[in-house]
C-alpha cells in the first residue's frame, strides 16, 4: 500500500460517514418504528445516488449489465437491507457506544469471507488487525 492510494480517501470517508450514520440513526429512530426508519433512509440513499449518477452522466441501460453482476448486486442489496434493518433495531434498543462496535465486527467477517470465498490471502498484519478489531469490540461491549 502506497501512502496515497486512490482508495484511501474513500475508505476514510466511508468510516467517517458510517460514524455519522450511527449518531444520526440513533437520534432518528427515537419515536419511530425502526423498519420505517430504514425505509426512509433507503429512499434518501436512492435519491442521493440517482442525483450523483445524473450529475456525472453515469446511467446505463439495465440490459447492458451482465446477469452475474445483477445477481451479486441483488444479493448485496438484500444483505445490506437486512444489515440496516438489524442495525436500526439495535440502535433503537441499545446504546450507540455498544451497537457500533458490534456492527464494526463486519470488518472481521469481511476479512474471513474474503479469504474463504474470494481466495484472498491472509497476511499477518490483516490477521492481527482483524483480531484486534474483534478484541476491541469485545472490550467495548463487555466493559
Amino acid at each position: 500500500m502506497k501512502p496515497f492510494d486512490s482508495w484511501i480517501p474513500f475508505a476514510i470517508g466511508s468510516a467517517f460517514f458510517a460514524g455519522l450514520t450511527a449518531l444520526f440513526g440513533k437520534i432518528g429512530v427515537a419515536g419511530i418504528n425502526s423498519n420505517l426508519a430504514t425505509f426512509i433512509r433507503t429512499v434518501v440513499i436512492l435519491g442521493v445516488t440517482a442525483t450523483i449518477l445524473s450529475l456525472r452522466d453515469e446511467w446505463r441501460a439495465p440490459s447492458t449489465i451482465e446477469p452475474r453482476t445483477w445477481l451479486f448486486l441483488v444479493l448485496s442489496g438484500i444483505a445490506t437491507g437486512l444489515s440496516w434493518l438489524c442495525y436500526y433495531r439495535a440502535l433503537q434498543l441499545g446504546p450507540v457506544g455498544k451497537v457500533a462496535p458490534i456492527d464494526k465486527l463486519s470488518v472481521a467477517f469481511a476479512i474471513l469471507l474474503g479469504v474463504l470465498f474470494l481466495g484472498e490471502s491472509l497476511s499477518w498484519p490483516v490477521a492481527i488487525g482483524g483480531a484486534l478489531i474483534v478484541a476491541g469490540s469485545i472490550v467495548m461491549i463487555v466493559f
